[in-house]
């Protein structure tokens, strides 16, 4: 009897495979080990790239994944751009900058995100220069969320009065809904 010299186990002098662990102790190549986190085949990733073409940008790229040849992950450019990473006009993705943007992270002129940056942006946590809707909202404008930060801002605790009467314009009676909050 002798150790296996990968597990430690005690296996038989003539064994050519331990049987506790399953390798070869013959001089056979061991097979490489690939980890690749999620889906079976998702390091490989996807790729679809439409003929038709505006401004040079092809007018849908869906890219997810990795590269094989370089191993960095797939950008989808396209005027419609969907995947992990989109850049495009209309951008979906997990981080996604584009016109209007949607996804997890993502930066746009209209910004619809976990965490949104942009001229209008509406998220868990929404920054914009214009108005921001959230959780927690920031906006150098209008901004209004359970923690709202700006020059006109409705949260929890208050209600901007030039707010209210902007928002009067498209939900009358919105007053009645904020009656309670200080102003």
């Amino acid at each position: 009897m002798k150790p296996c010299p990968f597990c430690a186990e005690q296996i038989q002098d003539n064994a050519i495979k331990c049987r506790y662990c399953g390798e070869f102790l013959d001089d056979r190549p061991r097979a490489g080990r690939h980890i690749v986190a999620g889906w079976p085949g998702l390091y490989g990733g996807f790729e679809y790239r439409s003929q038709a073409e505006l401004w040079g940008w092809p007018l849908l790229h869906v890219a997810q994944g990795y590269d094989p040849r370089t191993g960095l992950p797939r950008v989808a450019k396209g005027i419609i751009a969907i995947g992990n990473i989109a850049i495009g006009l209309l951008a979906v993705g997990g981080f996604a900058v584009g016109g209007v943007a949607i996804g997890g992270v993502v930066l746009g002129l209209l910004a619809f995100g976990g965490i949104a940056f942009g001229g209008l942006a509406f998220g868990g946590i929404a920054l914009a220069l214009y108005l921001a809707i959230g959780g927690i909202a920031v906006s150098l404008m209008y901004a209004m969320g359970g923690l709202a930060a700006g020059s006109h801002a409705i949260d929890a605790l208050r209600a901007d009065a030039e707010f209210l009467r902007l928002l009067e314009r498209w939900w009358p009676g919105i007053r009645d809904v904020f009656s309670g909050t200080g102003r």
